[in-house]
């Protein structure tokens, strides 16, 4: 389908009617930092969000998991179905913000700003229900769980959240604080990586560390196949394919003479190329099993895809920028945004059906909104509520306005 910008005349703006509720979003963001939970355990939050969305008339729809939450808008009049998504999990991080709604729940932290995108949600949904009558269609609003650790993604599209009533295009956006609040970011293409995690078991043959011909050392050979795992980078890529592999945990042994019968590893692959992504997992396991043979012990490999890359279709950009976040931040402040090998299951759905992801800023250094994402320190500019929770709203307008009839 060709999509073109909304003619002026038929045009909501709806960054003025987000200022007007800003007080609301940074209430609801307020609330919502303070009660972090982590992935899969969001049932406050759950709670929390049910009652707000059906005080403003949003359909609640159960949606077979115990937590998230799935509000449906139908519009005045019969049309398409839009999804706006947004993330609802914490991490497991003590906050040291120093912000007076700081987390109450010890050891858990919104850290990564998904109360943010709570908020900016609940504000579409908001100024959406007071204009349902303009709607030609259905707003579908997901509030997803378990993003941190790739599962809440896969398991809604897996229950059918993009069907009843199907769901003909999504949109989803993400906090970045490198950028202030008031500048928002798009590109076409691959914008975040393809994501697996590896687990790998060295199985060896213990011993006393002072007669090491003795044993078969998996500790030696741990170390050997962490350094030869890097060589499908350096070696097997092109020197413009971006290719990660990380080794972030290595457990074996317990004293200091003693070399234990086992090691294991746990680590992540990160690349933009899908077809590439499916074919990594062999190019290392002939790496990890030609390594442990030289060093006369066996190993065990787990090569486990997560999610695909979130690839942008470039007319869905084109029109996403001369449309909806022109509407909402004016083109001047609109940016490409550099692909990150972090990953992000809103992917999952952009698999099953159309849909674009982009960045708003968030950051705001005289403020001390400064750092990044996972970090105790992480904060958020509330100005950029408005423009989250306007961008939502414009999308879903526009886009059902454009495909009306």
């Amino acid at each position: 389908m060709e999509l073109s910008p909304v003619k002026e005349k038929n045009m909501h703006h709806m960054r003025s009617e987000a200022e007007a509720i800003r007080e609301q979003l940074s209430t609801w963001r307020e609330t919502l930092h303070r009660h972090p939970e982590l992935s899969l355990k969001e049932f406050w939050t759950t709670d929390y969000l049910k009652k707000e969305l059906a005080a403003m008339g949003v359909e609640i729809v159960d949606w077979g998991g115990e937590t998230g939450v799935v509000g449906l808008l139908r519009g005045a009049r019969p049309g398409k179905c839009v999804a706006l998504r947004a993330d609802i999990d914490a991490l497991p991080i003590e906050e040291k913000s120093g912000v007076p709604f700081a987390s109450e729940n010890p050891g858990v932290m919104h850290a990564c700003g998904h109360d943010s995108h709570m908020a900016a949600l609940l504000g579409a949904a908001r100024l959406l229900a007071a204009r349902k009558n303009d709607l030609a269609g259905t707003v579908k609003f997901i509030f997803q769980p378990a993003e941190e650790i790739f599962t809440g993604g896969p398991l809604m599209v897996k229950k059918g959240v993009l069907e009843n009533p199907h769901v003909d295009f999504i949109f989803g956006q993400h906090n970045i604080c490198e950028y202030p609040a008031g500048k928002g970011l798009v590109s076409p293409g691959p914008i975040m990586a393809c994501t697996a995690f590896i687990s790998i078991t060295v199985h060896g043959k213990g011993g006393h560390g002072a007669v090491p011909h003795l044993a078969h050392d998996p500790v030696v050979a741990a170390a050997a196949i962490v350094s030869s795992l890097q060589t499908v980078v350096s070696r097997e890529m092109r020197p413009t394919e971006a290719v990660v592999v990380t080794i972030g945990s290595i457990h074996g042994g317990t004293v200091a003479n003693v070399i234990p019968d086992t090691v294991t590893m746990q680590g992540t692959v990160r690349c933009f190329d899908l077809e590439l992504f499916h074919e990594l997992g062999d190019r290392l396991r002939r790496i990890i099993d030609h390594t442990a043979a030289a060093y006369n012990v066996k190993a065990d490999f787990d090569y486990n895809e997560l999610v695909p890359n979130v690839n942008n279709p470039p007319e869905l950009v084109q029109w996403l920028r001369n449309g909806p976040m022109k509407e909402v931040y004016g083109a001047e402040n609109i940016l490409p945004c550099t692909p990150s090998m972090g990953g992000e299951d809103f992917a999952c759905y952009m698999a099953q059906t159309p849909g674009v992801f982009v960045w708003f800023g968030s950051g705001n250094p005289e403020k001390g909104i400064r750092f990044s994402w996972h970090n105790p320190a992480f904060n958020v500019d509330d100005e950029s509520l408005i423009y989250g929770a306007a961008l939502y709203a414009q999308v879903a307008l526009d886009w059902l306005a454009e495909t009306a009839g």
